[in-house]
């Protein structure tokens, strides 16, 4: 009897583990934690080779709980939504109740703001500014994810400026080398800010039928999903092409070899990849909005290691 006991508790706790893994967005968890882990490298890269591997660790849970409350506060306005774009969900599946998802909101949000605080100025305001813009994109009576612009600002925003700048200050603060943005930081801002704005725009393409039932007027909604899908893809295009021309023009401290070849790669496979879609399956769309949640990831490997091969 005992064994059964612990057997059935062991089980509950997986069931509630792996729902708190779900209730984060795992494909922003890991961005959030390869985007610490690149902003780190390239300031060892561009500064001091001789940087301790612990800082990484105050920056990576605070933006860890940042991102948790900024996704489960996203959830928890959106639960009757979510009931028909994405059942599988924590709350939206009953597997938590509201008041749980506000308990995780309300403890990540904290802890998130406490962590940085006692890791320095440049992490505490990073982080004070994303929970605020995150809050201002799903909270009511702001709730700037009703409209596509002030949507995909608030996503671009965060992912693309606010987190990379506010990183590298960080950790060159914690260095106690100069507070400026070099080169190489402002080439991958400026790319992820363009690749999160695709982001931005593709997220809602399978999700515009409740969506137009709750009357969140996306652009999906507004342009129709072909029109976005192509204007993602072009976007994105742009963001590659843009990184090797970084490549031919020979930026200081990257490697252009590796950046040229490296990003021509993987253009050409988003391209293939992207030419067997079906834009009548949702499931098929959704694959292809995770597939470039991937080649995000892949840039926060592939510009950092350009930048330490240089």
């Amino acid at each position: 009897m005992n064994q059964f006991s612990r057997q059935k508790s062991s089980g509950v706790r997986g069931r509630w583990f792996y729902a708190f893994w779900q209730f984060s967005r795992p494909h922003t968890i890991i961005g959030t934690s390869l985007s610490v882990l690149a902003l780190y490298l390239i300031a060892v890269a561009v500064g001091n080779r001789n940087f301790s591997v612990f800082p990484v660790l105050g920056a990576w849970i605070a933006c860890l709980c940042g991102n948790v409350y900024i996704v489960g506060l996203n959830q928890l306005e959106d639960i009757e939504i979510d009931k028909i774009n994405k059942p599988h969900l924590p709350l939206a599946s009953g597997e938590f109740s509201k008041f749980q998802g506000q308990l995780i909101v309300a403890i990540t949000g904290v802890l998130a703001l406490l962590v940085a605080w006692l890791n320095g100025p440049f992490l505490l305001g990073m982080v004070a500014i994303s929970l605020a813009i995150g809050t201002a994109y799903s909270l009511p009576p702001i709730r700037l994810k009703r409209f596509p612009f002030w949507a995909a600002f608030c996503i671009f925003s965060v992912r693309g400026t606010i987190v990379n700048l506010g990183l590298f200050l960080h950790f060159s603060w914690l260095a106690q080398l100069n507070p400026s943005i070099p080169p190489p930081v402002w080439v991958l801002t400026v790319f992820i800010l363009v690749f999160t704005f695709a982001i931005a725009i593709f997220k809602d393409v399978p999700d515009m039928e409740g969506d137009r039932l709750y009357n969140i007027n996306t652009l999906t909604i507004q342009l129709g999903p072909r029109a976005v899908f192509n204007l993602a893809l072009w976007v994105l295009t742009l963001c590659y092409l843009g990184m090797i021309l970084v490549g031919v023009v020979h930026l200081a401290s990257v490697n252009s070899l590796f950046l040229v070849i490296t990003h021509l790669v993987v253009l050409c496979l988003m391209w293939v990849r992207s030419l067997a879609v079906d834009l009548q399956e949702k499931s098929a769309i959704a694959q292809f909005y995770q597939f470039i949640w991937k080649l995000f990831f892949i840039e926060y490997l592939i510009f950092p290691i350009a930048c330490l091969l240089a």
